[in-house]
Parts: C-alpha cells; structure tokens; sequence
C-alpha cells in the first residue's frame, strides 16, 4: 500500500550557510559599522545580539531574507524575549524541529474532515498517511500544504508506492 511520512525538519547546513551570510551582511552595512553586532549558532537555537532594540529587527529581517533564498521556511524560528545586559540587548530564536502531538493531532483532524481515502497514524515526532491509491495520497499532500492553521513547516518524505 502508498504511503508517505508528514514530518517537519529543517536543514541544519542550509540555516548554517544562511547565518554566515547574514554575518557577512551586517559586516560591510553602513548602518553597522563600529556596532557590536551578530549571530550565533548552535544546534538548537539562533542567537542574535547587538546594542539597541531596532538594531535586533534589523538583523532579523536580514536573517529572515538570507533564509527565504536559502529555502529555508521562517516559520522554523521561534523567537524568544529580547534581553537586555549592560549595553548589550540579545534574543534568541529556538529551531523548531519534528511536529508535537497538538500539531499532530491537527493534521490528523484536517486529513478526517477532508474525508480522504487514507489513514493516518502519528509516529513519535511524524504521521505516516497511508492509502489505497497515489492519487489519494497526493490529494491529501496539496491539502496539507494549503492548510493554514499549521504554524511550522512540513516536509513529505518516504514516498513508497
């Protein structure tokens, strides 16, 4: 039976190359120069610190355009609240990783209403769709990317026919 996993990762490379490019942005802007500002990355967050507020916006409004080119979905980011120590204002913004079981729950919900003919089955930090047909499966693949109430991004993977 065809059957594909709804799962929602983001490529650790890609939001790598994304950070160093924006770095490399705030280094040679006009706007920049003599601030101490920039990025920092480790597994599981994005950091970002510089001495005023809308100097944060800024750099997230960089960052947020290095990743769109990088097709890395924004909604990936889930931002913290700014912090201020001394001169220095920071904030940092988690990578959202694998889907948790209320969102899970919703695609499982959504996948019912639309009266598909397939099944679903949450799996840990995934839903397996499974059904008769291709055609079914991949109905219920455009259903998902149009759904809105979503707040992350989904990937499609493990497409077996």
């Amino acid at each position: 039976m065809p059957s594909f996993d709804v799962v929602s990762e983001v490529d650790l490379q890609e939001v790598r190359n994304a950070v160093d490019q924006a770095s490399r942005e705030i280094g040679t802007r006009f706007d920049f120069r003599g601030v101490d500002a920039g990025f920092e990355l480790d597994d599981k967050q994005i950091r970002l610190h510089a001495q005023e507020e809308f100097q944060l916006e800024q750099m997230l409004d960089i960052l947020r355009d290095k990743l769109i080119k990088r097709n890395v979905d924004v909604r990936v980011l889930d931002p913290g609240k700014v912090e201020a120590a001394g001169k220095q204002k920071r904030q940092a913004f988690a990578l959202k990783q694998g889907i948790d079981r209320d969102n899970a729950r919703l695609i499982v919900k959504l996948v019912k209403d639309a009266k598909l003919k397939v099944q679903t089955q949450i799996q840990g930090e995934q839903v397996r769709v499974t059904g008769k047909k291709r055609d079914d499966l991949q109905e219920c693949i455009a259903l998902l990317r149009k759904a809105e109430e979503l707040e992350l991004p989904l990937n499609f993977t493990n497409f077996r026919d």
